[in-house]
């Protein structure tokens, strides 16, 4: 019993010496402080940042803003501002009237459709390097006056494109004064005027599409029903005959050509 209470004793004692030490810690700085100690030093910017001290300092980080806003919309721009959009349309409607559900896979499509915007937006994109892009990395032009002459190659190509009655109908809308050229036509006129043209273009091709393959449908549906075979999914059987049909004619050529030269 004895042993068992020096140990008690023992512990008590050891729990209030680390107290004290842990008070201890605690009350010397605020001493020292009271005692006239330096501060520590607090920086008075948050993150160690120091206000401009030039007006070219703060047009620099407001660029790189830009910058960084630019990237994070390029992926809305690519799709409408570019081929892109037609193009993955069609190749949905492509898979859907084959009847593959995930043949080919959402990935192979958005990467054929990028390569296939890629090349057909290339004669724009090279105009833009040659005529902004480069002379701006030359000093030749300045930032507005790079960005005003790259503009106008995606101006032209998606006029080219576009609908005079969609265009129309948001210049309508705008109730604004009309322009009196196509280069006056406003970004935010002419972007929504494009996309909707695109979206009609794609739908057109895509019905052109569904035909043959509701035909192949509709004779493997008769001859089922011909045949009494009621149970059996028309859809089963047709599947077949409509991938060898698309392999025969060589679909996938026909699909590429036709939804390049669309855009001539």
């Amino acid at each position: 019993m004895e042993s068992r209470r020096a140990q008690r004793i023992g512990r008590v004692l050891l729990v209030a010496a680390v107290a004290a030490l842990a008070l201890l810690l605690t009350v010397a700085p605020c001493s020292a402080q009271s005692r006239g100690a330096p501060p520590i030093p607090i920086p008075r910017a948050p993150f160690g940042l120091t206000p401009a001290e030039k007006p070219t300092d703060v047009v620099l980080t407001l660029r790189l803003l830009l910058g960084l806003a630019v990237l994070s919309l390029a992926p809305a721009i690519l799709m409408m501002m570019t081929s892109f959009t037609r193009i993955i349309i069609v190749l949905s409607f492509l898979r859907t009237a084959i009847g593959t559900a995930q043949v080919p896979p959402n990935s192979v499509l958005a990467g054929l459709a990028l390569f296939l915007t890629f090349f057909v937006m290339r004669p724009v994109w090279d105009d833009v390097n040659a005529h902004a892009v480069q002379p701006y990395l030359h000093n030749q032009l300045s930032f507005t006056e790079a960005v005003q002459t790259a503009e106008q190659p995606v101006r032209g190509f998606m006029l080219r494109q576009t609908r005079a009655r969609d265009l129309r109908l948001f210049l309508d809308l705008a109730r604004g004064p009309r322009p009196k050229t196509a280069a006056d036509v406003a970004l935010s006129t002419l972007v929504p005027a494009f996309v909707i043209s695109e979206l009609k273009s794609a739908f057109q091709i895509g019905f052109v599409l569904y035909v043959p393959f509701l035909v192949v449908d509709l004779i493997v549906s008769s001859v089922l029903m011909s045949m009494g075979m009621l149970m059996l999914p028309p859809v089963t059987v047709s599947l077949p005959f409509k991938l060898l049909l698309f392999v025969m004619i060589d679909g996938w050529h026909l699909i590429t050509r036709s939804v390049v030269l669309s855009f001539n």
